[in-house]
């Protein structure tokens, strides 16, 4: 990862309108983004030669969005199988294209109509479900929850806690014109939603979500004022996206991959500015938190009460902007350092397996 850093920057942002019913195509949607992340970036489309995705089966491949938006010829292109995992490491996919030469600009797009098409709250968790399907395990959510539930016994926190994740995204979505969930959640009104399996409600999970995000990622030298993607360390390490062999399934990817973010960027958790975690479900912030150094365990159940985490994902996150598989996430990284000079972390999220990037401006 060395050869790449600070070699790209991610010159354009777009994105459509976030809603739970887009009555658009998938390619539709993808479509807008991208255009949208062009002109962002001040660019044509006919600049652009490499465009990639990631999806589940469930968006417009790479080459038909490429041949919508007037992309011709065609050049590299690749549909990524996967999830949230791949939120920020799809950044370190278009960095080794720029880096080595074979593009120039790449775009990068996540379309999905997740709440009125394919749902994720229905997803397979793959073969593993021949085990888990007799013990009420079936889909994301309860295998996440059974994760959370040992966490809070682990480290003594409470439900309590995570309504204060889920009440600071509100707060900090109030703000955001984009954000599907803009009003306040007192504990109250927390602890009177049902629950969709112990310990998660339905507001500790992110949003169903219809809409597309795109970035256009270029050389540093071609957008010398735009943020560098400083390096991109792809996460992974014991058992899997499903936790099936895990010592402990509530050590995500965080946990293996945290300690050689740090070292391969030369920078350490006190140099970040901006974080923007990958928040489908709450218990994943305080996790993340601890693992990426900002926080101790020991310290968490105070930090969270007295919201010190309030620059944890400012437009809200997926929890309450809205749900585009951590893209979005990645999108506001951007935004936010456009304000100035910083260090962003951005992470993308599976399990076990994971993601994490940090951008740059200087």
């Amino acid at each position: 990862m060395q050869a790449i850093r600070g070699t790209t920057a991610v010159a354009g942002v777009g994105m459509t309108t976030l809603t739970r019913a887009s009555g658009r195509t998938e390619l539709s949607l993808a479509a807008e983004a991208c255009r949208a992340a062009v002109a962002d970036a001040g660019m044509e489309t006919r600049d652009v030669d490499a465009v990639l995705s990631y999806h589940m089966n469930d968006s417009a491949p790479a080459i038909a969005v490429a041949r919508a938006i007037g992309i011709e010829p065609v050049g590299w292109h690749n549909d990524i199988t996967g999830g949230g995992t791949q939120a920020a490491s799809i950044l370190g996919d278009a960095a080794m294209l720029i880096a080595g030469g074979i593009a120039r600009a790449v775009l990068v797009f996540r379309a999905m109509n997740g709440r009125s098409g394919v749902r994720m709250n229905t997803a397979s968790t793959g073969p593993l479900e021949r085990l888990t399907l007799p013990y009420g395990v079936a889909g994301p959510i309860p295998m996440f929850a059974m994760a959370a539930q040992r966490y809070l016994h682990d480290t003594g926190l409470t439900e309590r806690h995570l309504h204060a994740v889920v009440a600071q995204s509100r707060e900090n979505a109030a703000g955001n014109p984009r954000a599907l969930r803009r009003e306040p959640l007192p504990l109250d009104d927390y602890l009177a939603k049902p629950y969709v399996c112990t310990p998660l409600r339905t507001a500790d999970c992110c949003q169903e979500t219809d809409g597309a995000c795109a970035l256009l990622l270029t050389r540093k030298d071609a957008a010398p004022d735009a943020p560098r993607v400083h390096t991109v360390v792809r996460g992974g390490g014991e058992g899997s996206s499903t936790m099936d062999r895990a010592a402990d399934v509530t050590r995500i990817f965080s946990g293996h991959l945290a300690a050689r973010l740090w070292q391969e960027s030369g920078l350490t958790p006190g140099d970040v500015t901006e974080l923007l975690l990958y928040d489908a479900y709450t218990w994943l912030i305080p996790r993340q938190l601890e693992d990426f150094g900002l926080v101790g365990r020991a310290d968490l159940g105070d930090h969270l009460l007295a919201r010190g985490h309030a620059r944890v994902n400012p437009h809200g996150g997926l929890l309450s902007e809205g749900y585009v598989h951590g893209l979005n996430n990645t999108a506001q990284a951007v935004r936010e350092l456009r304000k100035g000079g910083g260090v962003a972390l951005v992470t993308g999220f599976g399990g076990s397996y994971g993601s994490a990037a940090v951008l740059v401006r200087d």
